[in-house]
């Protein structure tokens, strides 16, 4: 990177060195060689919008939640698993950034239903927490003074 600093000097327009926010791009040692330079560095994923971001996520995706937790002992292996994360992917894994729909159903316009169908879920299973959270009964909600909860409450707290 050094060189690179040397040889950007040079350079009539103002330099942007461009980087991913990895420990070797960012940390003291770059930090003090760009400081005394005329440079400034963007983080991919931070500070540009459209970057390499979401296919870098895939990759990360694919090797650390897939690919590593499997034997790649032939290209025939490694083929198999990664058609069937490709295929996986893309139309049975839900994604938060889609709503809950897949890259298959966002991209082909067919999961419209996915949202408002998890949308319902949720407001039914919160519907359905309050209601049991509400009926429920324990020695302390209905006033039992000698519950064992109550007295280990009793026996912590510094007003008792």
């Amino acid at each position: 990177m050094r060189e690179a600093v040397v040889q950007l000097n040079d350079c009539p327009d103002h330099p942007i060195v461009v980087a991913d926010s990895g420990s070797e791009n960012v940390n003291g040692a770059v930090d003090d060689l760009l400081d005394g330079e005329d440079l400034t560095r963007v983080l991919a994923q931070v500070e540009i919008t459209l970057s390499n971001s979401m296919i870098e996520a895939f990759w990360r995706s694919l090797k650390h939640g897939w690919l590593y937790l499997h034997t790649l002992d032939s290209l025939a292996a490694l083929g198999r698993l990664i058609e069937f994360y490709v295929t996986a992917h893309n139309e049975v894994m839900p994604h938060s950034a889609f709503q809950g729909q897949t890259p298959n159903e966002m991209f082909f316009g067919t999961g419209g239903e996915v949202t408002q169908k998890l949308s319902a879920a949720r407001t039914s299973a919160r519907e359905d927490r309050m209601r049991a959270n509400r009926t429920a009964r324990c020695d302390v909600c209905v006033g039992e003074t000698t519950s064992r909860p109550l007295l280990l409450q009793q026996a912590r707290s510094r007003m008792s």
